[in-house]
C-alpha cells in the first residue's frame, strides 16, 4: 500500500488508526486530516492509494468527500471507519462510491484482518455490515434472474469481485485500461451500484463468484 490517507476528527481514534494501519500493511505511507476542508488541501497536492473516512466530521459530510475522492482518485480505495452501524448510513456510502465498510467497536484484530485482506483483493467489511448487505440484496426476490449485463461485462463483473482493478483486468482480456474503465461504469450503472463492494455483493448474488467471497 504505497500511500493511507486517515480522515478522522478525534485525535485518539485517529492515533488507533494509524497504529491499525502500520500493522496492516508493510511501511505505508500515512497521512492524517482530522476535517473536510484539510482533506481537500492534502489532495490538492497528493495521491492516495486508500484513503479511511469517517462519516461524522466537523465541517461537513463524509459523504461529500468520498464522492469526490471517488470521482477524482478511481484507481483509490475508500473505507468508511464508523460507528454507524444502519442501513441509510451503511448504503449512502456504497451509493457515494466507498468500497469498504469497517465498525470502529469491532476487535484490533478484525480491523487488520479486514484492511489487510485489502492486498488479497477481500472486501473489507464488518462481519456485522456483510450480513446487512446480504440480508438487503436477499430481500430482493423480486427481481429479475437474468443477468443485465453483457458477457463480456459479467466477465469483468466477476474479476472486480475477485478484488482485481481495471488495469489488471485490461492486461488480462487484453483490451485497453479505457476500455475496461468503460465495462465497469456501464456495469455500475446496470446493477444500480456505485463501488466495488455493492458490485461484488451482486456478483454473489448473480452467481458469477462463490458465496464464500463474503466471509474470507
Amino acid at each position: 500500500m504505497q500511500k493511507v490517507f486517515i480522515v478522522e476528527d478525534h485525535l485518539e481514534t485517529r492515533e488507533w488508526l494509524v497504529s491499525i494501519v502500520k500493522e496492516s500493511f508493510d511501511n505505508p505511507d500515512i497521512a492524517e486530516a482530522g476535517t473536510v476542508e484539510k482533506s481537500y488541501r492534502w489532495l490538492e497536492q497528493n495521491t492516495p492509494s486508500l484513503t479511511l473516512v469517517d462519516l461524522s466530521l466537523p465541517d461537513g459530510n463524509g459523504l461529500d468527500l468520498i464522492k469526490y475522492l471517488n470521482e477524482h482518485f478511481p484507481e483509490n480505495y475508500i473505507v468508511v471507519t464508523t460507528i454507524f452501524d444502519d442501513d441509510r448510513h451503511l448504503f449512502n456510502a456504497l451509493r457515494a462510491g466507498a468500497s469498504g465498510y469497517l465498525l470502529k467497536d469491532q476487535p484490533r484484530r478484525s480491523m487488520v484482518e479486514s484492511l489487510s485482506g485489502i492486498m488479497s483483493g477481500k472486501p473489507p467489511l464488518s462481519p456485522a455490515i456483510a450480513r446487512r448487505m446480504l440480508r438487503h440484496f436477499q430481500q430482493d426476490s423480486g427481481a429479475s434472474k437474468e443477468t443485465p449485463l453483457s458477457e463480456r461485462e459479467a466477465e469483468v463483473l466477476t474479476l472486480l469481485a475477485k478484488g482485481m482493478g481495471r488495469n489488471d483486468i485490461a492486461d488480462l482480456l487484453e483490451v485497453s485500461v479505457n476500455t475496461a474503465a468503460s465495462h465497469i461504469k456501464s456495469i455500475y450503472r446496470k446493477l444500480n451500484v456505485s463501488g466495488r463492494a455493492e458490485a461484488t455483493l451482486q456478483a454473489v448474488k448473480m452467481g458469477l463468484v462463490s458465496s464464500n467471497i463474503k466471509n474470507r
